[in-house]
């Protein structure tokens, strides 16, 4: 992990794919960029190290945002327990109900995440935005309410769930496509010394019938993926904005609150 380029990646011992969401220009506003030390993501962090902990008091975190559901929870729990961390809060806010783990659900989001090209990963991440809003809008509403408490969000890998909402606010903070894309690309950076594991635990599930290929695709995460969730976000909900107010229940002035405090002049 020592080796990926800081910024926007942090050691933070343990924790794969760690990295700050600020630091991107703002279209809008050439003269902005989205705040720095606010808002972090990355993979789960249950192999936190001591010195990882102080890493992230260091960095003034107050509140870990964990988007897993409970049966992803206790699936993991063995080789990934649920850790809680002194003086950090964590915050179970998972995107899928436990419905949505019925083997026949599971089978639907695998066939999306490891086929080739966009479409399907268009359709895994839809279902990512049909199923977050109560996840999300609380996210949402502690970067409106709490701008001086810095925060982690993450999943399992970091790159999903997490990848969606990093976009959603990156594009309400007026960053441009293109730079969301990129910044989402670097999980392919962030979780190279985890892909390894991660492929032999993915080829342990029966859905994937033992294809190497569709695991790898199912841990990728290209620019163009992303690129064209943003035009499916904007033409299927009239873009992030428009999510935000209508399925996440935020308003005007929430929205407003969240730009204020994660965008600022760079000295």
């Amino acid at each position: 992990m020592s080796g990926l380029p800081s910024p926007p990646f942090i050691v933070v011992e343990g924790i794969h794919n760690f990295r700050d969401l600020g630091g991107h220009p703002v279209s809008t506003s050439p003269s902005k960029a989205v705040r720095r030390q606010l808002i972090f993501r990355c993979a789960e962090p249950s192999q936190i190290t001591p010195n990882g902990i102080q890493t992230l008091r260091s960095l003034g975190v107050t509140t870990f945002f964990d988007l897993r559901s409970g049966p992803e929870l206790e699936k993991m729990k063995a080789r990934a327990p649920v850790i809680d961390i002194e003086g950090i809060d964590r915050v179970f806010v998972p995107v899928f109900a436990d419905e949505d783990y019925s083997p026949e659900q599971i089978a639907l989001r695998y066939k999306d995440y490891t086929a080739s090209g966009t479409e399907g990963f268009t359709r895994a991440y839809q279902h990512i935005l049909r199923s977050a809003p109560p996840s999300y809008r609380r996210i949402l509403l502690h970067l409106a309410e709490k701008p001086d408490q810095p925060c982690v969000i993450h999943c399992t890998a970091g790159k999903d769930r997490t990848g969606v909402l990093a976009a959603l606010i990156l594009e309400t903070a007026g960053v441009d496509d293109r730079t969301i894309a990129q910044e989402y690309a670097l999980s392919e950076l962030g979780l190279a010394a985890w892909r390894p594991v991660m492929v032999e635990h993915l080829l342990q599930e029966p859905v994937l019938e033992g294809s190497r290929q569709g695991a790898l695709n199912m841990i990728s995460a290209k620019a163009e993926n992303m690129l064209a969730v943003l035009e499916m976000i904007r033409e299927v909900y009239g873009g992030a904005e428009a999510y935000l107010k209508e399925k996440c229940g935020l308003g005007e002035e929430d929205i407003e609150r969240i730009r204020q405090n994660i965008v600022y002049t760079p000295p």
